[in-house]
């Protein structure tokens, strides 16, 4: 199955020449007037409709930014039909950034830039029928700017109350690698060989004034590093520890429990996000993981982590403890990439220190009664990409842990502000 993970450049990536011909975007349109049209054609971008954008507020904008310039493209037309089947009201605006370039599916008209649709409902699962609001060209979708500039569109075009954001694509956690020597992060493009790393998601929540919940639909992005960069701009961050099967989000039951209630709050809709994702991958043949974590514990959980790793290289049989965590603990489509309550539990079994039972007990403790407000996983029958039966033992948030600390992590917010690093250093010193 194909899953939203860079595995390495020359794997996943296939660089072409980013194209220079920029189409202007459209103008402003009467959005009722659109509303009230029966079926729309796909337009082509000298046919495309203009929408009037919404004025008046409503309870919750959704933006999802579909990167779909790479292998995921039929997957990204999918899912953006499975949006028109609940479609955006006057309580809940959804839009979308949808990016497509050639070398992949060819439904839907196979044209071939980056464009913004307000999604509308309709009954057709195949063809993408909402009006387009605009066609910016072939923009690069792996520059964390492409993205302030769609979060700043959408605040200011269609108002709300709370707003959440999707990075829909590739992802793969914060591991620089490949033929590209590349940063882990989100939002791979194949056409211009960028990718949006860890500080710039960051970057883009502080530039468009943050949101209420984060979504990444990509794999491997539930790490204490990614949650840590972006804690100040988002109260909830729902994503995946493990990888994500390409057909991602089930949009269709995430949406649609929001439009008929829009007046959840950030936290209920969280919940629905992992919900909704859970239960289809439920019926699946594979393992899956799928959480949100509370931004507002970061900073205690640095000192919870903190608190253990002291203790760990103070104990005597601390590093030998450390290292069966590193070793045992369930880890992912990275190896180096560990579930922190796993990666603690494997270290308090394996010492006999007292300081190290009761730090140890306590950060698992707060992992699971504050950080992590819910957390579903599956076992995982066993593939190339997944470390096998032990996805259910995940308890919704990662870390890294490796043998050698590949370049730019230092660079990170957790690596700066924690005792991570000193920790890693003293737990792989020979």
């Amino acid at each position: 199955m194909l899953r939203k993970l860079m595995i390495s450049a020359s794997a996943m990536i296939f660089t072409a020449g980013l194209a220079s011909a920029q189409m202007p975007a459209l103008g402003n349109i009467d959005v009722q007037k659109a509303l009230s049209e029966s079926k729309v054609a796909v337009p082509t971008a000298d046919q495309a409709e203009t929408v009037k954008t919404n004025k008046s507020t409503a309870e919750w904008t959704i933006m999802v930014f579909v990167n779909g310039k790479n292998n995921l493209e039929q997957f990204a037309i999918s899912d953006v039909n499975e949006m028109e089947m609940v479609g955006s009201t006057d309580k809940v605006n959804i839009v979308v950034e949808f990016g497509r370039m050639s070398g992949y599916d060819t439904s839907n008209g196979d044209w071939k830039s980056v464009r913004r649709y307000l999604i509308k409902k309709d009954s057709d699962t195949k063809t993408i029928n909402s009006p387009m609001l605009e066609d910016l060209g072939m923009i690069d979708m792996g520059s964390y700017k492409s993205v302030i500039d769609f979060g700043k569109w959408a605040k200011q075009n269609y108002p709300a109350k709370k707003y959440m954001l999707i990075l829909w694509n590739h992802g793969a956690g914060w591991l620089k690698g490949g033929v590209q020597n590349m940063t882990r992060g989100i939002s791979y493009d194949d056409q211009s060989g960028n990718h949006i790393n860890t500080p710039e998601e960051a970057k883009i929540l502080k530039e468009i004034g943050g949101v209420d919940v984060l979504g990444s639909d990509a794999c491997l992005m539930q790490m204490v590093e990614v949650d840590y960069e972006v804690k100040d701009y988002v109260p909830y961050i729902v994503a995946s520890e493990e990888t994500e099967p390409g057909d991602g989000y089930t949009y269709n039951t995430f949406l649609g429990p929001l439009v008929k209630n829009p007046s959840m709050s950030p936290l209920q809709l969280a919940k629905v996000a992992v919900d909704a994702y859970s239960d289809h991958y439920d019926s699946q043949s594979g393992g899956y993981t799928q959480s949100y974590v509370k931004s507002n514990t970061m900073d205690s959980l640095k000192s919870y982590i903190t608190n253990f790793t002291d203790a760990v290289m103070n104990a005597s049989d601390g590093k030998t403890a450390a290292v069966a965590g590193r070793n045992k603990a369930v880890s992912y489509a990275y190896a180096e990439n560990k579930d922190l309550y796993d990666f603690t539990r494997i270290v308090v079994a394996n010492s006999k220190d007292s300081k190290v039972q009761s730090t140890g007990k306590a950060l698992m403790n707060y992992i699971t009664s504050s950080v992590v407000g819910a957390n579903r996983a599956k076992d995982e029958p066993g593939s190339y990409y997944s470390s096998g039966s032990e996805l259910s033992l995940s308890k919704g948030i990662a870390i890294y842990v490796p043998t050698t600390i590949a370049s730019g992590y230092t660079e990170l917010a957790w690596a700066k502000a924690s005792n991570w690093v000193d920790f890693l250093n003293w737990m792989n010193k020979k």
